[in-house]
């Protein structure tokens, strides 16, 4: 037995962690659910397979024992909006890392909210601008249950409510992300403004220096 304090891992690396094919994939998903490392990913492939090997387990059963234990998988499953109530197990064996990954809360408010990006989603639950019910949860991995759909709220003193509501907010695009007054400009306009002043300090110059010759003379 191992130590309480130290638990055991809920994920497992895959075979090949150097497969080029494999980096493209993870690095696409990764990007399209805003996962803040890959080690979400795993945890998400090490879930869908340990609901695949229940799955498969059933199948081996005699019809009996199946008829007992399948509708205890198939409930769960239903609860957290993974498969529909009259799915069968061929639904389990068909579900992709992409299922689980939705059901996430980060996934499921930036399709609620309209967030432009997945980023910006989990930042908005991250600082606890969102609730279920009567409570903020701040956790982006949080699986959405079909019952709390309904219940996922911005908070009354959130700022979004006024940000997300703007018919042409560009918040949160990458094209205003880093938007600056050009800086361009400003050089041109100080260089033009320069000649100028030393134009006008030429004649005054020369216009002094005339007077003094003719006295002289």
């Amino acid at each position: 037995m191992g130590d309480t304090k130290l638990p055991r891992r809920t994920w497992k690396k895959p075979k090949r962690p150097l497969n080029f094919d494999l980096k493209m994939e993870e690095l696409k998903t990764l990007g399209s659910f805003g996962l803040k490392t890959k080690r979400e990913l795993w945890k998400a492939r090490t879930e869908l397979s340990r609901i695949r090997n229940q799955a498969r387990s059933l199948l081996a059963l005699r019809q009996e024992v199946r008829e007992k234990k399948e509708p205890i998988l198939m409930k769960s499953l239903s609860r957290n909006g993974l498969v529909t109530e009259n799915a069968t197990l061929d639904d389990v064996l068909n579900l992709e890392v992409n299922d689980l990954l939705s059901r996430r809360l980060q996934s499921f408010v930036m399709k609620k909210f309209n967030f432009k990006t997945p980023y910006q989603a989990r930042q908005a639950v991250i600082h606890g601008h969102i609730m279920i019910g009567d409570k903020k949860v701040n956790i982006p991995s949080y699986v959405i249950k079909t019952g709390e759909e309904n219940l996922v709220k911005l908070s009354p003193e959130s700022k979004f409510n006024t940000l997300l509501t703007e018919s042409q907010s560009n918040l949160g695009s990458p094209e205003t992300e880093n938007l600056e007054i050009p800086k361009q400009e400003q050089p041109e306009t100080n260089a033009e403004a320069e000649p100028e002043v030393t134009k006008q300090e030429q004649p005054e110059t020369n216009a002094e220096a005339e007077p003094e010759v003719t006295k002289q003379s």
